[in-house]
């Protein structure tokens, strides 16, 4: 397949391909967005694309963004916005053409300024409105290639519960969970609290109750008994109204990195969480406001390694992801792997776990960009 950029004749002089970076978005992962948005613009190789930066404000207006990552950094404390970085009132319009690919700037009271074409977009949104597939459409309607999971994958991924009932389905080991969909709490919470009740009594407490389709640990509580599940599932819904509640599994938290290669999709080494101290369980909070460190390469011996390599990419194609993917396991006491989810966006800063494996396992920071890009670049758009 031809390296040249979409719109580009062979007689015309040669032009890098262009990357629309896209981040921000209307979940409640926007900062965490913002900052890996600012590590991929400080990794691509500006020697060989052309970079433009997109933010999606926490509204859904899409923006054009300054190119100074050191605008996107946390500040005491606190994550960063796409209305902080941007400079401009207008808004980007992507165009719903694959004949034209040609993006336009526009404001009240002035002309449309084209932007050029983009080549490829690179989306490192989290969550809901970005993550889980809704991006992923416009894009392919858009004919415009792009980093990461397609439609079904995306959404998949990004829902706890049909991402669990794949991996059973595929003979993956998954732990105990149970759904309470909207219309379970909001038509009869007295039968919905019965039901995790009877699910603490056959698999224990404490109990993590969650938001179905949510990431960064937003909203997740440790409920110690019945008295905590209504405020857990009221924070939980504050994210997303389907709420998924998993028993504690005692063990190993270990995270393994999956990246497609030409070849098809290879496993890195592992990485383990341990616990962490100050907080009550591995949090937003422990994740990226105190940087929590993880151990890379995780202490396993080679059998375990091999075998939790084996499953990450098991659950990558289960789900029939492109580009990458971490996935999450424990390791329980009895010395069994059980999975726990897979992110089809991961953290992607510099300090995050999935560089950081890939970092360990030979391939750079940098490096990981451009194979990411690379990857997109090749792979068309629609049914594959």
């Amino acid at each position: 397949m031809s390296n040249l950029p979409s719109s580009q004749t062979p007689d015309q002089p040669r032009r890098k391909p262009r990357v629309a970076l896209v981040f921000g978005g209307r979940s409640s992962e926007h900062g965490v967005s913002v900052v890996t948005a600012a590590s991929v613009l400080r990794a691509i190789d500006r020697s060989k694309y052309d970079v433009l930066p997109i933010g999606i404000t926490t509204d859904g207006r899409w923006a054009l963004t300054s190119d100074d990552p050191d605008r996107m950094g946390i500040t005491d404390r606190r994550m960063p916005t796409v209305e902080q970085v941007t400079d401009h009132e207008g808004t980007v319009v992507l165009p719903v053409d694959p004949a034209n690919r040609e993006v336009v700037y526009s404001e009240p009271g002035v002309v449309p300024k084209a932007l050029g074409d983009v080549d490829v977009v690179f989306p490192v949104l989290h969550g809901p409105y970005g993550e889980d597939g809704t991006l992923q459409g416009l894009l392919e309607l858009s004919g415009v290639p792009y980093v990461g999971a397609g439609v079904l994958a995306s959404a998949v991924g990004m829902d706890k519960e049909y991402m669990k009932r794949v991996f059973i389905s595929f003979g993956l080991p998954v732990g105990p969970y149970l759904v309470i969909r909207p219309r379970d709490w909001e038509n009869d919470q007295e039968t919905a609290r019965r039901s995790i009740v009877e699910f603490a009594a056959d698999h224990g407490w404490p109990l993590f109750v969650k938001p179905a389709r949510a990431g960064s640990s937003m909203g997740i509580s440790k409920v110690e008994d019945a008295s905590g599940l209504d405020e857990a599932i009221e924070e939980a819904r504050r994210h997303d109204p389907k709420v998924i509640v998993e028993s504690l599994l005692r063990g190993r938290e270990i995270e393994c990195g999956v990246l497609e290669f030409e070849d098809g999709p290879r496993a890195s080494l592992p990485a383990e969480i341990p616990p962490v101290t100050a907080h009550d369980f591995y949090d937003f909070e422990a994740k990226y406001i105190d940087s929590a460190e993880g151990i890379v390469p995780a202490p396993l011996t080679p059998e375990q390694t091999a075998e939790v390599q084996r499953l990450a990419v098991a659950a990558f194609d289960s789900v029939s992801c492109e580009g990458l993917v971490r996935a999450d396991f424990f390791l329980l006491d009895s010395g069994e792997f059980v999975i726990n989810e897979i992110n089809t966006m991961p953290g992607f800063t510099p300090i995050s776990m999935y560089p950081r494996m890939w970092q360990e396992s030979g391939v750079a920071y940098p490096e990981l960009v451009d194979r990411l890009i690379q990857a997109a670049l090749r792979r068309r758009t629609g049914l594959r």
